[in-house]
Formats: C-alpha cells, structure tokens, sequence
C-alpha cells in the first residue's frame, strides 16, 4: 500500500524520454500541412458563412457560375471605373447573395407541410443575418454612390474654374482689344484732321514736327 501522499513514479512529472516521445508523436500529426489543405479543413468547419466576419464563399450546394452572372449583371449597371468602385460593387454582390442564401435557410426552419416554424433559435439567427447583408448592400451602394457624386463635384469645380479662367482670358483679351481700337480711332481723328488743314497749314505742322523729332 501506498504511503500517504505519495505517487507512483510514472504518475509523476514527465520524464525526458516521455517529453521526446510526445514530440515525435506529433511529427505524425494527420492534420493539414499545404495551403490548400488548410483551406478544405477551414470550408469542411464552414457552416452557413452568414457572419459579417467570414470569407465569403460560394457554397458547395449554390450555383458559382449564377454569382458570376449576378456580379456580371451588377458591373454592367454600375460600370465601375477605379479599384474602389470595383471593391464595393463586388461587396454588393456577395452581401446580395448572402441575403438570399440567409432566406433560403430560413426556409428550412419551418415545416412545409404545417407551415409551423420548427426551429425558433436558426429563424431569428438568419433573419438577423439578412438584415445585416441588406444593411450592407445599402451601405455598399450609398458608399458608390458618395464616391461617384464628391468625384462629379469635383470634375464641375474643375470645369467652372476652367470656364473661369476662360472668361477671364477673353475679357482680357476684349479689353486689349478696346485699347488697340481706341488708339487706332485717335490716329484717324488726327489724319483726318490734319486731311482737312489748308496746304500752307499742313506744311507748317509738318515742319513743326520735323523740329520737334
């Protein structure tokens, strides 16, 4: 019999040969290695992927080439022209899929034949989790929008002080031109007058302005 107090030796702290043979167990772990396989051991723990924190997939049960029609659909209605109108017209297109998959899931929770809800804990849960995806979209959307419009202001700020500078640059333009006809009028007012002076007058100013020069 035991004394008190006192363990077996083997029931005591690991030994070192314990130690090294539970990390060479672990050499042989079966657990994925690659990049690939931990990604097909994270979509094998990927239930409904409706949380706003999941990396959006397209489940194994739902059509890829019917979400890359749908994001087709939504880069021709909304033509995205620089890397962030592109980011957010693909967030409305996966928040707009991840709706409808939270609908069809919430589908599941009543029983079709009575029409009685059978899981009232899954309901609520996927009915908040459309509420977030339509939330989002809306959002995706009136970022879009935001974006598109300061970017418009912006281009119209840029033509109206183009336009600006424009007026500015015929007006001086007008006024130079005002001054060059002014001047012109004066030299055709003095000709004229000087025209109309008798031979003798015209003679004398001429010699006046020769003595002046």
């Amino acid at each position: 019999m035991l004394a008190p107090h006192a363990l077996p030796r083997n029931l005591g702290m690991s030994t070192s040969a314990q130690i090294a043979a539970n990390q060479a167990n672990a050499q042989f772990s079966t657990g994925p290695k690659s990049e690939a396989g931990r990604a097909a051991a994270a979509r094998n723990n990927f239930r409904h992927g409706l949380t706003p924190r999941s990396e959006f997939w397209v489940l194994p049960c739902e059509s890829q080439t019917d979400y890359l029609k749908l994001l087709a659909e939504f880069q021709q209605e909304h033509q995205p022209t620089t890397p962030t109108e592109e980011t957010l017209v693909q967030a409305m297109a996966e928040h707009h899929w991840l709706r409808h998959r939270a609908m069809r899931l919430e589908e599941a929770c009543f029983d079709y034949t009575t029409g009685q809800i059978i899981d009232d804990r899954k309901l609520a849960l996927y009915l908040r989790y459309q509420t977030t995806h339509e939330r989002a979209f809306h959002k995706a959307l009136n970022d879009l929008l935001k974006l598109r419009a300061e970017k418009r202001k912006a281009e119209i700020g840029f033509e109206r002080q183009q336009h600006a500078q424009a007026d500015q640059t015929r007006k001086q333009e007008r006024h130079e031109m005002k001054k060059e006809r002014h001047k012109w009028e004066i030299i055709l007012a003095q000709v004229k007058q000087y025209s109309q002076q008798p031979v003798t007058k015209r003679l004398e100013v001429s010699e006046e302005l020769i003595a002046n020069s």
